[in-house]
């Protein structure tokens, strides 16, 4: 279906959710007025953009270790993406998506279901697409989610630098 096969080449693009995410994590940092809320909120797009490094981090160590070809290498399907040349388990992109999305689902409930909802369009996007299998998919998801836990279990640790870093960006009006 030519109507679905366009939506899911849009979704599965590395644009779209990449993008969203990225608006969401602006709305975290600038949309709450009440000041010990928003620092929290701001210290949760710290945890979110670290657990996405982070979780390509790992993906980036397990493929050192583990190769899988993508699914159109193996199967006869109608490919809708370009054709990646890395591994395709753990899935990259499900990884960094979730790393961000569960990191903000941490701090904000609200905006997370949607980021977790917007990663998973897209991780599903990916397997229709052709470049993913559903457990390269389900692999990156949970990479993100124990990183992100990881994270969030010693960010206390990098608190002074973070308000620091924060105090900063208020007094040059970006926080």
């Amino acid at each position: 279906m030519p109507i679905v096969d366009g939506a899911a080449q849009i979704a599965a693009s590395d644009y779209l959710a990449p993008a969203v995410l990225a608006f969401t994590l602006i709305a975290l940092w600038f949309g709450e007025r009440d000041a010990e809320v928003r620092l929290r909120q701001q210290v949760g797009v710290f945890v979110a953009l670290s657990s996405m490094g982070l979780s390509g981090l790992a993906v980036f160590v397990l493929n050192m270790f583990y190769f899988r070809p993508r699914p159109f290498v193996d199967l006869d399907v109608n490919l809708l993406f370009y054709q990646p040349t890395d591994s395709s388990f753990p899935a990259n992109s499900a990884a960094a998506a979730f790393g961000i999305a569960f990191g903000i689902w941490g701090v904000n409930r609200k905006l997370g279901w949607f980021a977790v909802v917007v990663a998973g369009v897209y991780g599903l996007a990916r397997v229709y697409a052709g470049v993913h299998y559903p457990m390269d998919i389900v692999a990156g998801a949970a990479i993100a989610a124990v990183v992100t836990y990881a994270v969030f279990r010693i960010s206390h640790l990098a608190m002074p630098i973070l308000t620091t870093i924060i105090k900063v960006g208020r007094i040059l009006r970006l926080a």
